[in-house]
């Protein structure tokens, strides 16, 4: 399992083409997951506030958006459609906040400031599920227009273990 954290971060750590399978795309995600629960109670211990957690982020992030665009070319989806999405989460965050500190600084009547925070957290929310969604569904079989599958390349797929 933590070869495929190895393979993301060491031998594929800027590369945007090809395809990532879902096994590897979420083993990345699992040991990303506990190395940041690491380093934030490190960060924590020795009363950090910019510390291995930042640094670790940072060192993970190009890995991190590198195997999310190969694993939508897995299902045929272009890699750019992340960046879409994302930037649409951060207007909608963007959005949420100033329509907070609007409120809040009174310079905007608090009558209209829930609708927009409402209609920007569903939009974010159903962006979120969207894309967990895209990243949980199984890769197109045989090759696409953004290479072949890496199912097909021998290597050890989980659901094969104990079958003969």
């Amino acid at each position: 399992m933590f070869n495929w954290y190895k393979k993301v971060v060491f031998e594929n750590y800027a590369n945007f083409n090809g395809r990532a399978r879902r096994s590897e795309y979420w083993y990345f995600t699992l040991f990303n997951l506990i190395f940041s629960v690491i380093t934030m109670a490190i960060d924590k211990a020795l009363n950090l506030e910019i510390g291995l957690n930042t640094v670790y982020g940072l060192a993970v992030f190009i890995p991190g958006l590198a195997v999310a665009f190969r694993r939508l070319h897995d299902i045929g989806k272009s890699g750019w459609l992340l960046v879409i999405i994302y930037l649409a989460m951060i207007i909608c965050a963007a959005v949420m906040v100033g329509a907070s500190l609007s409120a809040l600084s009174g310079v905007a009547s608090p009558e209209g400031f829930g609708t927009g925070v409402i209609i920007a957290g569903v939009v974010v929310f159903g962006l979120a599920i969207w894309l967990l969604v895209m990243f949980c569904t199984n890769g197109d079989v045989g090759e696409n227009k953004y290479g072949p599958d890496p199912k097909a390349d021998g290597s050890e797929d989980i659901s094969q273990i104990g079958v003969e």
